[in-house]
């Protein structure tokens, strides 16, 4: 149900308010509700995007040049700016940009505390920026664990979801360099990076989950959590899943496991990635277990037909099911569904 000012005045016209609590009422409202999209939000993001990648992925070795002080310089003075700006739009009620630009301070935590180990020879000189972003390496944690000291700061001052996004990153390139250092390895393989990121994607949908059942504000704090850790779980399932028929079935329960959970946390990347899962499966089916079967087009159709008459079944019994079902699940989680609603 939206609400618009409109609506409070005329409560307020016909005693169901003072009228001067439209205006207080109106301003918790506005602040306390998720944006919804425009397009000046997309050319917010697009811009932000990339003034962030320019920091990161996009940075080139021209600036490394000039050493470890013009590095950390730069890092300060696209920071300082950028703060300053946060907090302007922050002041104006322009909370979209803001956060962007307070994401674009978490971003340039690494490459500022980089060239300021440089310019200290602290840093081991085989290492250069770029190989942040690409190269798996016990050094990296100590820009990391920056990063994230930064970005709890910023989320507690601006209290942005983006903000979000680039702790998840950090958050994964961390469990990576911190596996990595803590197997006492050199290198790292591919099996053992898609084993990580496996088990960091589980381990960000429960933190995810967390939130999303102790967040009380209108704000999705939980959207870019379950993105990324949906991504990353779902990623290292498909990689680490062989032709064996074993472990193809258990692939295909857990992405049907995953439409489910998607379906009753309302979280869409779910139901996308568990379908892409069930495609995959029965794409898998088709071409090399019932390649030459006549019958196996026939028994899929008829599979699919019946998913249909189910949720034909579903949408005539739906109330009385949702709430069948819904009296068995924990307080907690029903209080969740019931904001998702």
């Amino acid at each position: 149900m939206k609400i618009d000012r409109q609506q409070l005045e005329q409560a307020a016209r016909r005693g169901l308010l003072h009228a001067e609590q439209v205006a207080p009422l109106w301003q918790f409202l506005e602040q306390d509700a998720p944006a919804g999209f425009r397009f000046a939000h997309l050319l917010y993001y697009l811009g932000g995007l990339i003034a962030i990648g320019a920091m990161t992925l996009f940075m080139t070795l021209g600036w490394q040049q000039y050493g470890g002080w013009a590095l950390a310089g730069l890092g300060v003075l696209y920071a300082l700016p950028a703060l300053a700006l946060a907090e302007g739009l922050q002041r104006r009620r322009l909370w979209v940009p803001s956060g962007i630009l307070a994401a674009l301070v978490i971003c340039l935590t690494p490459l500022t505390l980089y060239g300021l180990q440089v310019a200290l020879g602290w840093w081991d000189p085989a290492l250069d920026y770029r190989q942040y972003h690409r190269l798996i390496h016990g050094r990296w944690l100590s820009l990391e664990l920056a990063t994230l000291a930064v970005g709890a700061l910023m989320l507690w001052r601006y209290r942005q979801p983006f903000l979000l996004l680039p702790l998840a990153a950090t958050l994964w390139y961390m469990s990576m360099d911190l596996s990595l250092w803590l197997s006492g390895r050199d290198v790292a393989s591919w099996e053992f990076r898609q084993w990580v990121s496996l088990w960091f994607g589980l381990l960000m949908v429960l933190l995810a989950f967390w939130v999303d059942i102790r967040n009380r504000s209108r704000r999705d704090f939980a959207f870019w959590l379950y993105l990324f850790g949906a991504i990353t779980f779902w990623g290292g399932l498909c990689l680490l899943t062989d032709n064996g028929g074993g472990e193809r079935l258990l692939f295909l329960l857990v992405n049907l496991l995953m439409i489910a959970t998607g379906t009753l946390l309302a979280r869409r990347v779910f139901v996308a990635l568990g379908g892409l899962g069930l495609a995959w499966y029965l794409g898998w089916l088709a071409w090399e277990v019932f390649e030459d079967s006549l019958l196996f087009p026939l028994a899929l159709t008829a599979i699919g037909l019946a998913v249909m008459g189910l949720g034909i079944l579903w949408q005539r019994h739906q109330q009385q099911l949702t709430e069948r079902l819904q009296r068995q699940l924990p307080a907690a989680l029903r209080e969740l569904l019931a904001r998702r609603e």
